[in-house]
């Protein structure tokens, strides 16, 4: 059984916009969520022309990225009537998230104790760049912001170079599934006991939860922050570990080697897929810290066999002999291995107006497969059917809406 069935029923009302909150929502409606975007009629969700909107006037690709299997209904919310719509969808929707720049919602006149009066059940949830309390709650914040003041890019970059942003959007999308993960608990809370919750999650506080080993390590060694470590392990790790050159000399041509401090066995395994069982009982290298304290020494001595064979049949090799590894795959590489699109991993997207675009979509599988990936909404589509399912309009009511421009 796919998963597109198992959220049927919920409704979500999602007033966010670009990344983080979208990014959330997706995930609910991969799941079977009805999600409703609601967007403003001239520009919709300014991701829509993010990186420039394509030809004809197409919705950017990244707005397609982050709304797939959505709704869109174009509410003009300068207009009474308009907020007042927003309202009756918020009185009948289970969720409502919002993530505008701090205190817009509540200027609105849609902040939680307005929707909370006429849906004591809903769940109210908003995500932001700073936390409520936070010194800097007022700031506005996007991804590498939030990586910035959350610790990540501290620990990001060479051991002596500048702090480096990480290519994943952490800030963005990590802090989505963590809103998605707790609208879930409070959802089945809610259905068991019909009470509503308040969610509030900020970005900078998100990134703290996806850096807790660097606390641990921070605190367990002599209190001083946590150093950046290149492509090791915080703290260093156990050599060897990091990225080696292989054949082909192309700036993705390295193959990732682990070697557990926890399993002696990798080092020696190692040692016997590059033919160097002359070193299994040097001194040097005979456990954990002695291969520290010799760094430079067993590096050099894997990065010497690892750029005799290209990336894959390092990987192949080291892997076989029960070693983690790992080639460093470009999103070139990902893109034309086509076993991502047999498995489902990367679907197409079939769009009106964009046409065939392929994408990665929700990777965790329902009875085999994951949920299938539909169409971004165009700006405002599902206007007359979403007031029609979700508020018994009749098309007369609606069409008056229309010609008064509060939907479009």
């Amino acid at each position: 059984m796919s998963g597109e069935n198992c959220l049927a029923g919920l409704k979500i009302l999602d007033l966010t916009q670009f990344e983080a909150g979208p990014s959330c929502t997706e995930a609910l409606a991969w799941m079977g969520a009805d999600v409703v975007k609601i967007e403003n009629p001239k520009v919709g969700d300014p991701g829509r022309s993010s990186g420039g909107k394509g030809a004809d006037g197409a919705d950017a690709l990244y707005f397609l990225q982050y709304n797939a299997n959505k709704r869109s209904v174009a509410v003009n919310l300068k207009d009474p009537r308009g907020l007042e719509l927003v309202k009756e969808l918020a009185k009948t929707a289970d969720v409502m998230i919002e993530n505008f720049a701090p205190g817009a919602i509540e200027r609105l006149g849609l902040g939680y104790d307005v929707i909370k009066a006429i849906n004591p059940a809903i769940i109210f949830c908003q995500v932001k760049g700073f936390g409520t309390g936070s010194p800097y709650e007022k700031n506005l914040a996007f991804d590498m912001i939030a990586q910035a003041c959350g610790g990540l890019m501290s620990l990001t970059g060479e051991e002596d170079g500048p702090p480096c942003k990480p290519g994943a959007t952490i800030g963005d999308t990590g802090t989505g599934m963590l809103m998605a993960v707790s609208i879930l608990g409070a959802y089945v809370r809610r259905l068991r006991t019909g009470q509503g919750e308040h969610l509030q999650v900020a970005m900078q506080d998100a990134i703290l939860h996806y850096i807790r080993n660097a606390f641990a390590y921070m605190e367990r060694t002599d209190g001083k922050a946590a150093p950046r470590a290149g492509s090791k392990t915080v703290g260093g790790g156990n050599p060897p570990i990091g990225v080696y050159p292989c054949k082909g000399g192309g700036p993705n041509d390295y193959v990732y080697i682990y070697t557990s401090a926890a399993n002696p066995e990798h080092w020696t395994r190692l040692l016997k897929v590059m033919g160097r069982e002359d070193l299994l009982d040097d001194p040097r290298f005979a456990n954990p810290a002695a291969r520290t304290e010799h760094r430079e020494e067993v590096d050099r001595i894997v990065s010497e066999w690892t750029i005799q064979h290209d990336k894959k049949t390092a990987m192949e090799r080291v892997g076989s002999a029960t070693i983690p590894a790992g080639a460093v795959l470009d999103t070139r590489e990902l893109a034309d291995d086509t076993t991502f699109l047999d498995r489902g991993i990367r679907q197409t997207m079939h769009h009106p107006a964009v046409g065939e675009y392929v994408m990665s979509g929700w990777p965790v599988r329902f009875g085999g497969r994951p949920p299938e990936v539909t169409a971004a909404p165009l700006l405002g589509q599902h206007g007359s059917e979403v007031l029609s399912e979700w508020l018994n309009y009749d098309p007369s009511r609606i069409a008056d809406l229309k010609n008064n421009e509060v939907v479009s």
